[in-house]
Parts: structure tokens; sequence; C-alpha cells
């Protein structure tokens, strides 16, 4: 045995290239790339057998493969004979092919590498997020045989035990594809992208959380997470600089409570929540206003809006203090109830004077949905005047969901449908696999896809947008954050929310907007709740519900 031996809780698979989508220097220079389409499993002195050819006459040998769809982990590379020895070859990554063809952004994770080929032998290269391989033998009068090129898949295999169908094949897409970019993301830690910001950023994991919790129920990944960014935040600093991090982590932990019923988690977290809750009490003045410190950021769009910033603050900080009294709840029914009941008095005093001022969100979707959420502002105004108006502009793929959640609070269900399908479905529509850092419908116009070489005179969807942090190549096209929508078409369209069902009480209350029938489960602390929802004569929906034993059913 070897001492010291840490498991990887990760699993490693082989992907087979699903296509060859571009190659250059000739017929002789890139010959038989089709044998790299399929499985190869072991080089052979001999030449006999399927093998593709890289040969550099002087005019440059590279060929772009492609995975087909958004993986995690590197690429395996193994060869026949070469000219002479180990050949050098430059190995390109891309989230697009534009950017595996480009040169690719290497901050957080290596893209572009300069690296040798061994003769018989197989040679691994690449820890990051890609769909797309780029090759090219870079010295001349050289060759190499290749057998195989496989991705080297690294990411965990949670059961997915929810599920989401409509009568909207699209709707079924996104569901899907934000279930499956928030996998990708959950590697050592909840990572905010694969690519880039390979990093717990306790604010953009609450989308995820809600994700995994409506996906894949109660993780350890999650808890996990929350110790880690807690360990390295020693108090009074700000989660990752950022004082809404920190109220993101007490929400995040009254959410995974209120899912799924773990008081041991709450136990453990006791005495940093508290000395938290405390000093986020101190952060509204004798007036009812917010004075948090650090920097203050909901998301980038709004970024430098300071007038959106303060009343989507003034929210926020709402919304955490009123959870963070409720966890006090939790803890003093265990031990320490003074310290508790001082701190969950603290923040209710400090709720109360944050909910005598209505903020000013000006046209900022990301403040009036918070205000809707704290509820320091009335739903169905904030929503004709701010949320619906124009709405796809203004918003971004991290704070969209929470604009869908203040809509739906609206009972304005079947606009956020439409939102879903022209936003994410837009991301969709332009060969995406999983959802990225950010998108603007406006870039779709004149642009080409991410899954193809950009033709002459479109503009590239990858290389051509983006801000803030994510300008050109260094766009994230995996980033977890933007997989809101499937946990609320779970929670809106399906009638579902993963609350403990510890009090044997469940509310179901379905929305079908314009679909005709949706269904679907969800995992929770009682077991799996299962629901089919048709729309009947006149829009009634009829719905099957099957629920654990000892869970009463209310509408």
């Amino acid at each position: 045995m070897i001492p010291d031996l840490l498991p990887d809780p990760r699993v490693r698979k082989f992907v087979t290239p699903k296509r060859i989508l571009w190659s250059a220097g000739g017929p002789e220079a890139a010959s038989r790339l089709d044998a790299l389409l399929q499985p190869n499993p072991q080089p052979a002195l001999s030449a006999v057998g399927p093998h593709a050819r890289l040969a550099n006459q002087g005019a440059g040998a590279s060929v772009l493969i492609d995975f087909g769809r958004e993986l995690h982990g590197g690429v395996q590379i193994g060869t026949g004979l070469t000219s002479g020895g180990a050949v050098p070859v430059r190995v390109r990554f891309g989230e697009s092919a534009s950017e595996a063809m480009g040169e690719p952004d290497q901050e957080h994770a290596i893209h572009d590498f300069v690296t040798q080929l061994p003769c018989l032998g197989t040679h691994e290269i690449g820890q990051t997020g890609f769909r797309f391989v780029r090759i090219d033998l870079l010295d001349e009068n050289t060759w190499v045989d290749l057998r195989w090129i496989r991705a080297v898949l690294l990411w965990r295999e949670p059961e997915y035990k929810g599920s989401f169908r409509c009568s909207d094949e699209l709707l079924n897409r996104v569901w899907q594809t934000g279930a499956y970019t928030v996998q990708l993301c959950m590697q050592d830690f909840v990572w905010d992208g694969i690519k880039r910001d390979r990093l717990v950023w306790v604010g953009n994991l609450h989308p995820m959380t809600r994700v995994i919790s409506m996906v894949f129920g109660e993780h350890d990944i999650v808890p996990k997470s929350l110790d880690l960014i807690r360990d390295v935040t020693p108090l009074p600093g700000w989660m990752n600089g950022i004082s809404s991090y920190s109220l993101w982590w007490v929400i995040i932990h009254h959410d995974w409570y209120r899912y799924h019923g773990d008081v041991e988690l709450l136990e453990s977290q006791r005495w940093y929540l508290l000395e938290l809750l405390s000093l986020l009490a101190e952060k509204v003045d004798s007036t009812g206003l917010e004075t948090l410190d650090g920097m203050r950021f909901l998301d980038w769009p709004s970024y430098g809006d300071e007038q959106a910033v303060h009343a989507g603050l003034q929210s926020l900080l709402t919304i955490g203090l009123r959870d963070g009294a409720r966890l006090c709840t939790v803890l003093g029914e265990r031990s320490q109830r003074d310290k508790c009941s001082a701190v969950r008095e603290k923040c209710t005093d400090a709720v109360k004077r944050l909910e005598s001022r209505t903020p000013d969100p000006g046209r900022s979707k990301q403040a009036a949905a918070l205000m809707v959420l704290a509820g320091l502002g009335d739903p169905h105004h904030l929503n004709q005047s701010i949320l619906a108006a124009d709405p796809l502009k203004g918003i971004s793929n991290f704070f969209g969901y929470y604009v869908l959640q203040a809509r739906a609070r609206a009972e304005n269900v079947q606009g956020c449908l439409d939102t879903i399908r022209a936003h994410w479905g837009g991301m969709l529509s332009r060969g995406a696999t999983t959802f990225w850092e950010d998108f603007n419908v406006d870039w779709l116009e004149g642009s080409g896809r991410i899954d193809e070489l950009t033709p002459e005179g479109q503009k590239d969807l990858h290389a051509d947008f983006g801000a803030h942090c994510y300008k050109g190549l260094r766009h994230s096209l995996c980033h977890g954050w933007a997989a809101g929508p499937t946990a609320w078409l779970s929670e809106h369209v399906l009638g579902l929310s993963p609350r403990s069902t510890t009090s044997g009480t469940l509310r179901i209350r379905p929305h079908l907007g314009d679909l005709e029938w949706a269904s679907g489960a969800i995992p929770t602390p009682a077991g799996l709740i299962r629901v089919h929802h048709v729309r009947g004569i006149g829009g009634v929906v009829k719905s099957e519900i099957d629920v654990p034993p000892g869970v009463r059913v209310v509408r």
C-alpha cells in the first residue's frame, strides 16, 4: 500500500471525436483523417490498420477536431511511427472553433501548448474546458502517424434524480443544457467555469446550488465549497472581497437547509454564521439605509450604476438578514439560545429598518428583481415598468435567473418562457452545448456559429463580443451561473420546490403558460416527487402527482 493516497471523486472517461472540422497543408499533409473518428486504443509497430498522418513538407500540416460538445479535461494522442523520434507540435484547445484557431486566453487554464509527440506512444495534454482541439505539426520534413486523438473527460457523475419534459423541445434542451453546465462545473469544488474562473465564487454559486438541489439532490460538494470559502475568509473580511457575496453565503445556507433539512451543516457553521450576521446587521444605519463596503457588486451589466447597486444591495441585505434570522431560530432550538436569540433580534431589527426604505432601481432589471424578491416593491408594477419592458435588454446570464423569479412573482410566467426561449435558446441556436458567462441577443445579428469557422463577412460570435472581464476569447462558454432556467422551469412550470417535506405537506402550483403538457420530478428529503400536468378543456390544468408516503399535497 502507498500511504497518503487521496481519492479523486471525479470519473475519467474517453470521448471519441465527432468530426474533422478543418485541415490544412494539402491532401498529403493531412491524410486519412477519418481514422481519428473511430476508437483505436493501442499504438502498433506495423503501419497496417487505421491511422491518420500529418506530414509537414513545407506547407504546414494541421487539423481541427470537434468532440461534439463541451468537455472538461484534456486530450490524449496515440501515435504510430514518426519521421524520427519525437516530433514537435502545437496543440490548441477551444470552447469554440475560432478559439482553437486563434490565440486562446491563458488565464486560469493553459489552452495553447507547444509540445512533442512520441514515436509509438501516447501523450496527454491539457486540463481545461473545451470542445475543439487544433494540432499543428511544426517542423518541416517531419511526419507522424496518429492512431487516435481522444478527449480525456474528467468530471463527476451524480445521478440525475430530477427531470423535466414538456411540449416544447427547445425548453427541454434549455433544462438539460443547464443541468449539464452545472455538472461540468462540479469539479474539486463547485467552480464558476471550467475554462476560466475555476474558482469558488460564492455569489455565482447560488444559481448552481438551486440547480444541484433540483437535479442531483443533496450533494456533499456544496457544503465542501461553502466551507472552503468560509475558511479562506476570516471575519470581518468579505467573501471573494465582495460584500454581497457574504450575503449569498447566508442565503445559500438558508436554501440548503430549507431544501434538505441538514441541521448538522448549520451546526458546523454556527460560530461563523452568527458573527457574520452580526457584522451584516451593523451595515444598516439608523435611517434604514444599507452601508455595505468592500466591492459593491451585483453583476457586471449593473456594475458602476450606483443607484442600481444601492437598490440591489438594500434588497439583498434584506433577504440575507431575513434568512439569517430564520437560521438563528433553527440553531436556537439546539443550544446557545441566548447568542442565537440576540443575533436573531439584531437581524430582525435591521430588516425592519431596511423595509422602511423603498429604493429607486432606476431602469435596472437586476435591482428591480431583487426588490421584488425582498418584498421592497410591488411585483406587478416593477414587472410592467422595468422587468417586462424590452425584456431581453439589460439582463445577464447570472441575474437573468432572479429576473425570471421576480417576473413569476408577478404571475408573468408566459413572459418568462418567451425570454428563456429567446435568450438561452439564442445560445443554443448558435451551437452552444453549455451556457455561457454572458450573452446578449444583439450579438446574433450578423454573426456565425461557435461550432463552425466564421464565414467571410460575418462576425465571430466568440472573439468579437463581450465586455468587462469576458472580452473576446477570454469569454467562458461554460459558466454555471447561467444555468438558472433549469431550476426555474422545475420550480414554476412543474410547480415544484424541493423544500424539506418533514412537515408532511407539499404545495404544488404548476404554470404551463402556452405549453400543452409538462412532466418531471425533483428529489426531496422524503423521496422523489413526480408530476405530469396536461392542459385540458378550457385551459384547466389536470395533474397526476406521485409523492412519497406520508406527504400530503395541497394546491
